[in-house]
């Protein structure tokens, strides 16, 4: 481990949280300490790079441990906390909301109630450079008229899912920590990322690996819901940025430039897999589109206007959503025992109880 004082960042061995530790490692000389419940989207695989690197400590656990949590905080002593840890899938929550209740309600508060404790008895010069950022969602703020204006830090929270409203409950006890108690906070919301170690149930990583399998590709409804995609590396470099330079208290929006309909999404992904791996018949994979029944209270649109990040802190997206899409399609082509290990009975299952009764 560095001499400098760590991060600790939660859900670091999921999706989003695993290439910012990466990315982190990569480019930063003090380590980080990755706290990860490893529930079924968190994946050591994904780590696998850097699981002898003495910058990085991984310790499997639960931010609703709150003793745990405080054990971490007094023997690392770090110097920020960055809490990707939650339960993310829309599908997911409108099957099970209490899982989304509990950890990313419930656990959020055990998270700052252990960090506020922490960081109050911390030094004066440690308590000035303690930062707790949190990361969160565009979905919070619902849905979007085609014609609406994107989602500014100011647009008015409207949670439609369990999943956003979950999520919207956790930004709005972050803030209250900041406001009540002083916890220097600072909170994203980023719009829909896509990127190297994506769970494949996800629109992105779940039509790459079916269309490689030879089976249906299923979009929800018309396919013309419309999101803006930022490529993960580039809400990871988004998120160092506002760590080192955003004002306490305040709350950043993150996206990446790329408003797109999911039906346009997959017709792109698919043209980048002729080329990269034709189909042995000859035809596109566009073939495999299907059309199935949408999933209940499906928000029509979500716009992030990211000028503030660009105004304030000089951010932009280095990826555009091609260039960003075709590294996506390569690393997915290079890595098909991850996505093989990933996909196993329970990833089976749960797609027959998501998808089955919707052909």
């Amino acid at each position: 481990m560095s001499a400098k004082p760590p991060v600790l960042v939660t859900g670091g061995a999921g999706f989003i949280g695993s290439n910012f530790v990466l990315d982190w490692v990569r480019n930063r000389d003090d380590g980080v300490i990755n706290l990860d419940a490893l529930t079924y989207a968190g994946n050591l695989e994904n780590l696998a790079g850097i699981s002898a690197n003495p910058k990085h400590t991984f310790i499997k656990g639960s931010i609703g441990d709150r003793e745990l949590v405080r054990d971490i905080l007094t023997k690392y002593r770090p110097k920020a906390v960055v809490n990707f840890a939650a339960e993310s899938h829309v599908d997911r929550s409108i099957h099970d909301p209490s899982a989304f209740i509990q950890t990313n309600v419930v656990g959020t508060y055990h998270l700052l109630e252990a960090v506020a404790e922490y960081w109050n008895d911390c030094e004066a010069d440690e308590r000035a450079e303690f930062r707790f950022l949190h990361v969160s969602t565009d979905e919070v703020y619902g849905s979007l008229d085609e014609n609406s204006p994107a989602f500014t830090e100011d647009s008015r929270y409207e949670p439609n899912s369990p999943y956003s409203a979950s999520k919207a409950a956790s930004d709005h006890l972050v803030r209250a920590y900041h406001h009540t108690y002083g916890l220097p906070t600072l909170t994203t919301n980023c719009s829909n990322n896509y990127g190297p170690y994506h769970f494949p149930e996800k629109l992105i990583p779940l039509c790459i690996h079916n269309a490689l399998k030879g089976t249906a590709l299923p979009i929800y409804g018309d396919g013309r819901q419309i999101r803006d995609w930022l490529y993960v590396l580039d809400h990871c470099r988004a998120i160092r940025r506002v760590l080192d330079a955003g004002q306490v208290g305040q709350t950043y929006n993150i996206g990446g430039r790329a408003e797109m309909a999911n039906i346009d999404v997959v017709k792109t992904l698919c043209r980048i897999l002729d080329e990269r791996r034709p189909r042995a018949d000859g035809k596109s994979y566009s073939a495999q589109i299907t059309f199935v029944a949408d999933r209940p209270g499906h928000d029509r649109r979500y716009a992030i206007d990211a000028a503030k990040m660009e105004r304030e802190l000089g951010w932009t997206p280095e990826e555009t959503f091609i260039s960003g899409l075709r590294k996506t399609v390569e690393w997915y082509l290079n890595n098909e025992n991850w996505v093989r290990n990933v996909t196993s009975g329970n990833y089976r299952n749960w797609m027959e109880a998501n998808y089955g009764a919707r052909q």
